[in-house]
């Protein structure tokens, strides 16, 4: 595969805040707001900060990582959901996000999958380029649920 690009611009707007969207990206709602964290100085709450991309990136790794291994793996879920909590603190006079924590929770419909769905999680994690290419320590603790009798007939119509 040869070598990708991804383009993302920046323009500061006010205060410690700006937005950020991708040239590459044509739809409406192709920007963010960015700002300094309210646990710094000047900081503002309520709107994306660095630290929020970083942890959404390898959440957000995981999951497409997931969906390809998945379907390669011939796995049939019902939903995919991830939550994440990066660690953010101070290391010899320098801030690092330290940890990040995935939960990923995947729901199957039966429970003979169960194995196969940790592995599929397994493979994900290990294969995630995002995670791969950081220092930060990477946790996965993965929920895997099996869906009632009465959720499947839902699910399916």
């Amino acid at each position: 595969m040869e070598p990708q690009y991804y383009q993302v611009d920046i323009s500061w707007s006010e205060a410690r805040k700006g937005v950020m969207c991708s040239p590459e990206l044509e739809n409406g709602a192709n920007y963010i707001e960015v700002a300094t964290p309210p646990d710094f100085p000047k900081g503002m709450p309520d709107i994306w900060s660095p630290e929020h991309l970083y942890t959404a990136a390898v959440n957000s790794c995981l999951m497409t990582t997931f969906l390809a291994v998945a379907e390669n793996s011939r796995l049939e879920f019902a939903r995919f959901s991830c939550k994440s909590k990066g660690k953010l603190e101070q290391v010899e006079g320098k801030f690092l996000m330290t940890e990040i924590t995935l939960e990923p929770r995947v729901t199957i419909y039966h429970e003979k999958d169960r194995d196969h769905t940790e592995r599929v999680l397994q493979k994900s994690e290990r294969a995630c380029l995002i995670s791969n290419s950081i220092k930060t320590q990477v946790t996965m603790i993965s929920n895997i649920e099996v869906l009632e009798t009465a959720e499947v007939t839902d699910v399916l119509k």
